[in-house]
């Protein structure tokens, strides 16, 4: 009798934990340079992405969901860290002469899975730092496979090749190819995913995987070259459809995919002036480089089964500052012990009745310069320069006008430079008020028949002012963080 009464008592104390799930897997895939509509579900006509569309039939497809800067280094140090990039000072994109980047202190998304007990790896670009002391390996990732920034930081540059040293192939902290064959990346990257899954199956795991396509240069496999009815740049982008299909594959096999929330979204918008090597954000205006929804709206799926509601459409605004308290909320991780700006959208991902926006109001920045505010439907801009296509957009990986600027050093982060670089010039904007619901391409500008609302809008950025500053107005901000500095290499005993 006692025998049982102690079998009893060791299934109660045993129950609970028998009942607690385990954290969920995650798998995120982001798309560099994709716009908003060249996905299927999102408009594309003449590209077929079928694993992506099937991903939205079976969860939710978000269709006011923003980056927090339209360029590739600051959209991924706000996704990782939570906060604008202006916060941890990681506004722009880094190259190659870059000795900055996410500061140790900074508490990133990996670095709070793996406390949790995940397995990490990162497998394409990282862009958070190119020294050894700031690669992804420093920051949470048990693996890395892939490259330290944009890949036509190269031979591929249009203007700049002769200044560019080869581009690295990282495996972890050991550079195993220099000038690796582009065309391969996407195949390479997902064959080292599926892997990791594999090796993984039986514990939580993270598997980050930023692909280098679509950003120019692009190049597609054998395999896929050819096949689409939108060029080469239709071809590269059905190859990454290909690989979420693989991965996708690879969840179902293992009978994992029950267990695992999966995402896809894009760092920015299409990058307009590179023509036929560019993607489109239709019905949005502009592009990557501008502070439009068609630079800073990113084209979102999520799925988890049982959890995130399938065949959904949500229109609610978010931002990809709030994946980090959202995933944390989620999985019960660590949150950060410094100031973020991502709030959890939790509620919004599982659909609850009566969810509300994760924020009053989204901030976009542009560089340090802070050019428009979103609330609610209103999306106001302030006087601010732009960058835009000059001209016929480019042909065959050139961009518009190619040639015909006056090339500045590559470490020049002006507007100038930039557009000179690639083929854009710099408009200006006066204060302008749209109203996104009905002019989703920010064209009719209604400040003048809603001061109120200006005003409204106008008081939100003047308090995100005092905090990160802005440059066009002369604000400093002092809610400002230091960017990671290079550290020496400890010497070997």
């Amino acid at each position: 009798m006692k025998q049982v009464i102690g079998l009893l008592l060791l299934a109660l104390c045993l129950a609970p934990c028998a009942r607690a799930e385990a954290p969920p897997n995650i798998v995120l895939i982001l798309a560099d340079d994709l716009g908003y509509s060249d996905i299927g579900c999102f408009g594309a006509k003449d590209i077929r992405t079928p694993n992506l569309d099937r991903l939205a039939a079976q969860g939710t497809r978000f269709t006011s969901f923003y980056v927090a800067q339209a360029v590739c280094t600051a959209s991924r140090a706000a996704l990782m860290s939570g906060c604008y990039p202006n916060r941890v000072g990681l506004a722009g994109a880094l190259n190659h002469t870059s000795r900055n980047g996410i500061h140790p202190d900074e508490w990133l998304l990996p670095e709070m899975l793996k406390a949790r007990g995940y397995a990490t790896i990162c497998i394409g670009k990282w862009h958070l730092g190119t020294v050894p002391s700031l690669r992804a390996t420093r920051h949470g990732f048990d693996e890395w496979f892939g490259i330290p920034y944009s890949n036509d930081n190269s031979k591929y540059h249009p203007v700049l090749a002769a200044e560019m040293p080869p581009l690295p192939l990282h495996d972890g902290d050991r550079v195993v190819e220099l000038d690796p064959d582009q065309s391969q990346f996407t195949r390479r990257f997902t064959k080292r995913a599926v892997s990791f899954i594999e090796r993984n199956a039986k514990q939580p795991f993270f598997l980050y995987l930023p692909h280098v396509m679509p950003h120019v240069p692009i190049f597609a496999s054998e395999k896929f070259k050819g096949r689409s009815k939108r060029g080469l740049f239709g071809d590269v982008v059905e190859e990454l459809d290909w690989s979420v299909g693989e991965v996708l594959a690879a969840l179902d096999r293992l009978k994992l995919a029950d267990k695992t929330i999966v995402i896809f979204f894009s760092d920015n918008g299409p990058w307009l002036s590179y023509g036929d090597h560019a993607g489109t954000a239709r019905p949005f205006r502009e592009g990557k480089l501008t502070a439009f929804d068609g630079g800073m709206r990113s084209p979102l799926l999520v799925r988890w089964p049982g959890k995130v509601p399938a065949g959904r459409v949500s229109e609610t605004p978010w931002m990809a500052t709030d994946w980090l308290p959202t995933l944390t909320e989620i999985v019960g991780g660590k949150p950060s012990t410094l100031k973020i700006d991502g709030a959890s959208a939790k509620p919004l991902l599982l659909g609850e009745p009566g969810a509300k926006p994760t924020h009053e109001a989204l901030f976009f920045y542009a560089g340090d310069e802070l050019h428009a505010v979103r609330s609610g439907e209103w999306k106001l801009h302030f006087t601010h320069p732009y960058l835009t296509t000059a001209g016929e957009p480019g042909r065959g990986g050139k961009p518009s006008n190619w040639g015909k600027g006056t090339p500045r050093a590559i470490n020049d982060s002006s507007m100038d430079a930039i557009a000179s670089r690639h083929g854009q010039r710099v408009e200006r904007l006066a204060l302008s008020l749209f109203n996104l619901n009905s002019d989703p391409g920010e064209t009719n500008n209604v400040a003048g028949r809603h001061p109120e609302v200006v005003a409204h809008l106008s008081k939100f950025a003047a308090d995100m002012r005092a905090d990160l500053g802005d440059s066009l107005t002369g604000a400093k901000g002092n809610g400002r963080r230091a960017a990671g500095l290079e550290q020496p290499t400890p010497a070997s005993k």
